[in-house]
Order: C-alpha cells, then structure tokens, then sequence
C-alpha cells in the first residue's frame, strides 16, 4: 500500500502559477508577506494560500485588500459536494468580504486550477431586496409570537415557534372553555391557521367528537403542562374575553 502524499501550501503554488502565466501575467512567490503576487500592465493580483479555508486565511486575504482589489484566496479542491448548503454558505462569505476564489484539484498527476470566481463589489441593498421574502417571514414570525419564550444559541432544546404557540392557545381554550368549533375559536382569536392547525393536529393535541367541533386530547393536555408561562398568558387572555 503507497503512503499518501502530505499535502502543503506550496504545492498549490506551481498550478495557480501556471494559470496566471497563461493569462498573461507575471507571476512571483512570497512578495511582501503575499503568497503571490501577479503583475499585468498595471493590474496586481494577490493571492493566499491555505490547505484549508479558515477565519486566518480570509483575515489574511482581507488585510492584502489595503493593495489591490483584485485578492483571491486559494484552498485544494474540498472533498464535500460543491453543491452541499455548506459549500455555498462558504462562496457567500467569500463574497460578501469581495474576495475571489480558487481550488486547486490534487488528484492525480495533473493538477488543476479552478476560479470559483473572481473579486467583486457586494451589493449589500441588492441582496437585502432579494432576501425580502425571507425577512418578511422573520417578521411575521416575529408577530406570530406572544413574548420571548427561547433563549437565543440554543440547539438541543426545544424551540417555541409562532406556529406552536398558536396549538398551545387553541389547546387552552379548548381545556378551560370545553367542545369548540374553528369558528367560535377564531372568534376568540386564534387566528386564520385555526381550522388548518386542528385538521393538521400535528401534535396530536385535538380530538374532532363530531363534524366541526374539537375537544383537547388526553395528549394535549400532559404536554400543556410544559408551557406554564404560556398557558397562564392564554387563560388570562380568555377571562378578558369573558369581561368584555
């Protein structure tokens, strides 16, 4: 069995030379603390080398940003999908930071380099216009919510969405009140997702007794007992409702 080859910087050095030269550029190792340096007319290119990317190479190739515009940061070619969320979580940090981006493939005897792409200018307001459906859904699921119920970082515990605050205020309701139907639920203020969320039942909280009407199942009942802050929120809200 052949022992693999260690892999290091400079080995990326002589295919992204290559590339360049091609290019028509003038192409120099380790020039003032840059990786390389390529020179066209008056065109400079700076380029820094990791065997991974990392918050040290995009500070680095950030920092070389104060010579040029045109920096690119170069990695070997990632063993993961190049279509994974992970890998274009990546390009778009790249991105944002106006940097450009190079993979080296190292299998084999030939290697090749790939610009991912080059440096750009981000255009933060184009993308915050292109995003506006998914702020839109932040904010209304921002409204959908009663109070602030998570403690923001958490990622094993489970989270209370706008979604299931709304099963927990129709499971109150259907406790405390007895039999109701989506309508006189909705009266009450559950909302326009009433009928969906008691036909869904996701949660296994409602039991229908007969056409239109829902009671609060043996389920639903144990599992209020998780919210207290919630359910006492929802209770208080119905003898509102009683006084008026």
């Amino acid at each position: 069995m052949t022992e693999k080859k260690k892999l290091y910087e400079s080995d990326l050095y002589e295919p992204i030379q290559k590339y360049f030269i091609k290019d028509g550029y003038e192409v120099y190792g380790e020039v003032k603390g840059c990786d390389i340096a390529a020179v066209k007319d008056d065109e400079l290119v700076v380029i820094e080398l990791k065997l991974t990317l990392s918050v040290d190479l995009l500070v680095q190739a950030t920092k070389r940003q104060r010579l040029t515009d045109l920096v690119y940061i170069a990695i070997p070619r990632p063993k993961y999908s190049l279509r994974s969320k992970r890998w274009n979580d990546l390009c778009h940090l790249i991105r944002r930071l106006e940097l450009g981006f190079i993979t080296v493939s190292m299998t084999g005897k030939r290697k090749r380099t790939d610009i991912i792409f080059h440096p750009t200018p981000f255009d933060r307001k184009k993308s915050i216009r292109q995003n506006k459906r998914k702020k839109e859904t932040v904010l209304k699921e921002i409204d959908g919510r009663s109070a602030d119920f998570n403690v923001g970082g958490s990622s094993r515990k489970k989270i209370m969405t706008a979604y299931k605050e709304n099963c927990i205020q129709i499971a109150c309701y259907l406790e405390k009140i007895g039999p109701l139907s989506p309508k006189a639920l909705r009266d009450m203020g559950t909302g326009t997702k009433t009928s969906s969320i008691l036909t869904k039942n996701f949660y296994q909280w409602f039991d229908r007794i007969k056409r239109g009407t829902y009671v609060i199942s043996e389920k639903g009942k144990q599992e209020l007992e998780e919210y207290p802050d919630l359910v006492e929120y929802y209770l208080e809200k119905i003898t509102n409702i009683d006084k008026d």
